[in-house]
C-alpha cells in the first residue's frame, strides 16, 4: 500500500504551480493524494481574459476548475473545506487547527504540503502554513509527518537557506500544465507557454523543478 500525503493550500490554483508535478509523481508512485483546499479563491481579481465570471458566478466556476486540475495531476480526494477567501488569517485559529488536526488523524500522512508561513507572499498562504505548522508541532515527534513547504518571498532564500528538495517534474509537465490550464479563470495558457511545445527548453526551464523546504520543528 503506497503512502499517504496530504496538501493544505489555501486557494484554488495553489496547487497548480507549487506542487502538481510532484503529486503526480507521487500518485505514480502509488501514493494516495488527499488535497484540502481551504477556500473557493471567491475574493480573486481575474474573471477570464476576455471575462467570462463575475463575482456572483466566480466561486462556482473556480470549484469546475479546481476539480478538473485535480484530475490532471491524479489527485484522488478533494476536499474543499469552507473557509473564506483573504480571510484566513482572520480565521478562529482553534477552528482552522482543529479541522487539520482531524485530517491529520483520519488520514495519519507520512508527508504534508502546504506554504512556509511568513515568506509565501499571500496572507492567506502564510496562515494556512502557519496553521499547518501550529497544528503538527502538536503532535508526538514519532508521530509528526514530514512538511514539505512552499516559498517565495522576495529574499526568502536569506532567512530560511536553499531548498533542500529540488524535484524534477519534467516527465510530468502534462500533467501540471494541464492543471494550470484548468484554472481559465485565473491564467491564460497562451501567456504561458504560447504556443511551445512541453519539449521545449524554456518550459522546462521554467516549470520542471518544483522547490520545497522541510519545516524545521526543532
Amino acid at each position: 500500500m503506497g503512502q499517504n500525503i496530504l496538501v493544505v493550500l489555501p486557494h484554488p490554483d495553489d496547487e497548480a504551480f507549487t506542487v502538481s508535478g510532484t503529486l503526480a509523481k507521487h500518485i505514480q508512485n502509488g501514493a494516495h493524494v488527499t488535497f484540502a483546499c481551504l477556500t473557493l479563491g471567491e475574493m480573486g481579481r481575474n474573471m477570464g481574459i476576455p471575462p467570462f465570471a463575475n463575482r456572483v458566478t466566480l466561486p462556482a466556476i473556480r470549484k469546475l476548475e479546481l476539480e478538473e486540475s485535480c484530475r490532471a495531476i491524479g489527485i484522488q480526494d478533494l476536499r474543499m473545506l469552507g473557509f473564506h477567501d483573504k480571510m484566513i488569517e482572520f480565521e478562529d485559529p482553534e477552528r482552522l487547527d482543529d479541522v487539520i488536526d482531524a485530517l491529520l488523524k483520519e488520514l495519519r500522512p507520512s508527508i504534508v504540503y502546504t506554504f512556509y508561513p511568513g515568506y509565501s507572499v499571500h496572507p492567506d498562504h502564510d496562515a494556512c502554513g502557519a496553521a499547518v505548522v501550529r497544528t503538527i508541532s502538536r503532535l508526538p515527534k514519532d508521530e509528526r509527518p514530514v512538511v514539505y513547504c512552499s516559498a517565495f518571498s522576495k529574499n526568502h532564500q536569506e532567512a530560511i537557506g536553499m531548498p533542500q528538495v529540488a524535484n524534477d517534474v519534467k516527465a510530468f509537465l502534462k500533467h501540471k500544465m494541464a492543471s494550470i490550464e484548468a484554472h481559465r479563470s485565473q491564467f491564460q495558457a497562451a501567456e504561458l507557454v504560447g504556443n511551445k511545445k512541453l519539449e521545449d527548453e524554456e518550459i522546462k526551464e521554467r516549470f520542471g523543478t518544483e522547490r520545497f523546504w522541510i519545516y524545521p520543528f526543532e
